[in-house]
């Protein structure tokens, strides 16, 4: 099996193109490109994320890490048994997921980490195609609803409407994938209590018992 990343230079969006060189010349050293999937493609689990975050991903190179979100992703992943080793918030650090990978809807930095409805469209094949090379998975967990919006459209799952955003729900798909709804794992819903750490953990406790026939 493989699976075909976007290039580092993807010209796809062109606002996406012109953010990204605009970095590259105030931020040599970061990582400034389409942010490459975490984990291997025999994964049962798929966590999408929204977009690589500007001091996270795109700084780094790993989804999610190097900023807020990461942590609490992280650790949650290391106390479900989905990641083993040390999380240091570095891409060489170590870590492993396992049965578990992470992508974005879109791949590349957004300004003010909003991507417009176009850049969705022009990124949504990659998801496709990682999905079609993923022969094993089982789970899909939307972290928001941003990323609830694309997997279904992924999926061409209709109607949509039938499978409605909820914090901890877990959709039986057509296709007959589970679609797991979380909040996302940002600071800002960490900060103000839309998102707890038993919240997130609630969802993964019921994931874990998806995958393992509970």
């Amino acid at each position: 099996m493989a699976f075909e990343e976007p290039p580092l230079d993807c010209p796809r969006c062109p606002r996406l193109v012109d953010f990204r060189n605009g970095l590259r010349a105030r931020f040599p050293d970061w990582n400034n490109a389409p942010v490459r999937s975490f984990g291997t493609l025999d994964a049962r689990l798929l966590i999408v994320g929204l977009a690589p975050g500007m001091k996270g991903a795109n700084r780094t190179g790993r989804p999610f890490t190097g900023d807020h979100a990461g942590e609490l992703l992280y650790s949650t992943l290391l106390k479900f048994g989905f990641a083993q080793g040390v999380f240091k918030a570095d891409p060489n650090d170590g870590l492993q997921l396992v049965e578990a990978r992470i992508a974005n809807a879109v791949r590349c930095l957004p300004p003010e980490n909003k991507p417009l409805p176009v850049e969705f469209t022009r990124c949504r094949p990659f998801l496709q195609a990682e999905l079609a090379v993923m022969p094993k998975v089982e789970v899909i967990m939307a972290l928001g609803k941003g990323a609830h919006d694309q997997i279904l459209r992924a999926l061409t799952v209709r109607p949509a409407g039938a499978y409605p955003f909820i914090h901890s729900r877990l959709h039986t798909l057509p296709t007959g994938l589970t679609l797991a709804d979380s909040y996302h794992c940002s600071r800002y819903n960490t900060n103000t209590g839309r998102l707890t750490v038993e919240m997130f953990h609630d969802v993964f406790r019921k994931i874990r018992k998806s995958l393992d026939g509970a």
